[in-house]
């Protein structure tokens, strides 16, 4: 009878001890997928969440689950188009449409049945935190001179009727405008023009040679320029 006994009490033991390595089993492979990196990537308030895959990289069957809130909130929304996916971004532009607010995003992963914890954003502000895009260049020929005229950069954000709110709605931009001669130095620069104004005109050009045009946009109150435009370029004739 004390020998089943013991038995008995050997096999709870034992028991226990596989209980408890399956948790601590379960507990390393959910940190092991945990995502990382969870951030906003934000252009023209474009607001996409991305994030990488945990330190166990990730198999076939790996899914993400993303959630966002407004700062200050306690409820968490599920994004449905991003529930249960295998990208690692997620677009949540329509979730923080307004510019002014602070967002919070956050990632879960799962594979074979388990699910980590969730991994969150640093907070989220679009006005504060959003590249600017460049302008767009259109180039009107002149008598040894080009007239440029630049469009502001579009938002995300739509009118009524449809049409993207320029970033102008938003901030005071600047533009720089930078001319290069090919037959010189394809990769030099040179700044012609830094102000607001949209239409520009560019004197003293050599007729016959090659000129390319690039401008940015530039956000002074936040120290922030855009990049450069795609090149535009001409010869006079």
């Amino acid at each position: 009878m004390q020998r089943c006994l013991s038995e008995r009490n050997a096999c709870s033991h034992c028991s226990l001890l596989f209980a408890a390595f399956l948790v601590l089993e379960n507990r390393d492979l959910q940190d092991a997928i945990k995502p990382r990196g969870v951030r906003f990537y934000s252009l023209n308030f474009n607001n996409t969440l991305h994030w990488q895959p945990g330190r166990a990289g990730e198999g076939e069957t790996t899914l993400y689950f993303v959630q966002y809130k407004v700062y200050g909130q306690s409820k968490w929304q599920n994004k449905e188009e991003c529930w249960g996916i295998q990208s690692h971004f997620c677009d949540l532009t329509e979730e923080t449409s307004d510019a002014y607010e602070a967002y919070y995003g956050r990632v879960q992963a799962a594979s074979t049945d388990v699910r980590s914890d969730w991994s969150l954003s640093c907070r989220f502000t679009p006005w504060r935190e959003t590249m600017i895009g460049p302008p767009t260049i259109k180039v009107v020929h002149s008598n040894k001179s080009v007239i440029l005229k630049l469009q502001a950069p579009r938002s995300a954000h739509r009118r009524k009727r449809g049409s993207k709110i320029p970033m102008t709605n938003y901030y005071d931009l600047q533009y720089q405008v930078f001319i290069i001669n090919n037959l010189l130095d394809e990769q030099h620069r040179v700044l012609v023009y830094e102000g607001k104004d949209k239409v520009i005109k560019i004197e003293d050009l050599r007729p016959g040679i090659s000129y390319c045009i690039v401008a940015r946009t530039s956000v002074l109150v936040l120290g922030r320029s855009s990049a450069y435009s795609s090149r535009q370029c001409t010869v006079l004739l």
